[in-house]
């Protein structure tokens, strides 16, 4: 299964080379230009007569990189991307391309004194243990600079649900795989960034290049389905249909454009939500903020538990994702 191999790839922000591979390898047949430029961006052509449309996902997860060594032979590190230190302490990680266990460490609760338990737990108080026993034999194993990933498998859980890594956003990069498959009237591009995670900085460079009318960003976003959080605070629900943006940190959505998606979906009955949150951001920014600019829209799978070690969503909202996605570039001329 594609999204299955997608998920448990490595690639955190500026290390996405076996992600690359299997893109490149995945959408090779379906395209008739690909290239990799020199961020390290995938961009896809499929030509043809109407608007020039671009379809953006990332390839890039959170993650760590490594910056020190201790006395003891474990690891300083920080993250690549928005991972909250309270999420870190005893997860179970991955480092480099040998992929090397790893186990952030941290003080256990029975050693901390009244103060430590009331302090909010910071980088700084973590390490990453190897199960080395010293500085010299953990600098002959590990090099500074190595990325790390959360150690999670993905798999199949409950009435129709996903569970693993990287939703955010090996899901549009599945997404966007399945709809390069179909054909269109428009001059589409798909594009595969690197470096989401840290400011958006691949999309900068392939939106400058392709210079399209209209920008489509798929995402793994926000969920927040749970008991302790009222209705009317989630920003999305998983289980409800793709989520249409209407703004966030970075972007302002086009409304002609998230009207005519959302149409489009209750005329073939694929079900749909609004994103209701601001917070965020993604591609759309680079997109529409690049050269002459573009109009922009995003179309999100929800994700519970993005930016942790693991995350949840359902197999429905993605297939209609895919669905949505594909209906609205028929109707592009």
């Amino acid at each position: 299964m594609l999204l299955e191999k997608l998920c448990n790839a490595t690639g955190p922000s500026g290390y996405e080379g076996d992600v690359r591979d299997l893109i490149k390898q995945a959408v090779k047949d379906y395209v008739d230009e690909l290239k990799v430029d020199r961020m390290g961006n995938i961009i896809v052509h499929k030509k043809g007569t109407g608007k020039r449309v671009v379809v953006d996902a990332h390839m890039d997860e959170v993650g760590f990189i490594v910056t020190g060594y201790n006395e003891d032979g474990t690891l300083k590190f920080y993250s690549l991307g928005g991972i909250a230190a309270n999420l870190l302490p005893s997860k179970v990680v991955l480092i480099g391309e040998n992929k090397m266990p790893g186990v952030i460490g941290f003080k256990p609760i029975h050693l901390q004194s009244s103060e430590e338990r009331k302090k909010a737990v910071s980088y700084d108080d973590c390490c990453i243990d190897i199960g080395s026993s010293s500085k010299e034999e953990t600098k002959k194993l590990v090099s500074l600079g190595e990325f790390a990933v959360f150690d999670t498998e993905f798999g199949v859980f409950g009435e129709g649900l996903y569970k693993g890594k990287a939703f955010d956003d090996r899901m549009g990069c599945s997404v966007l795989i399945q709809a390069l498959k179909e054909s269109y009237d428009c001059d589409l591009y798909g594009v595969f960034n690197v470096q989401e995670e840290v400011g958006e900085r691949g999309a900068f460079v392939s939106a400058f290049g392709v210079k399209a009318d209209i920008g489509i960003v798929l995402e793994g976003t926000i969920c927040a389905d749970m008991s302790n959080v009222p209705k009317h605070l989630r920003a999305t629900e998983v289980g409800k249909g793709p989520a249409i943006s209407i703004m966030d940190r970075t972007s302002i959505f086009n409304q002609d454009i998230s009207r005519e998606i959302t149409n489009l979906a209750e005329q073939k009955g694929i079900p749909y939500q609004f994103r209701r949150a601001i917070a965020g951001g993604n591609d759309a920014y680079a997109i529409h903020a690049s050269g002459e600019g573009a109009k922009v829209a995003t179309i999100s799978v929800p994700c519970r538990y993005i930016h942790s070690s693991v995350s949840v969503a359902s197999k429905c909202d993605y297939e209609n994702t895919v669905k949505l996605l594909v209906e609205y570039l028929k109707i592009i001329k």
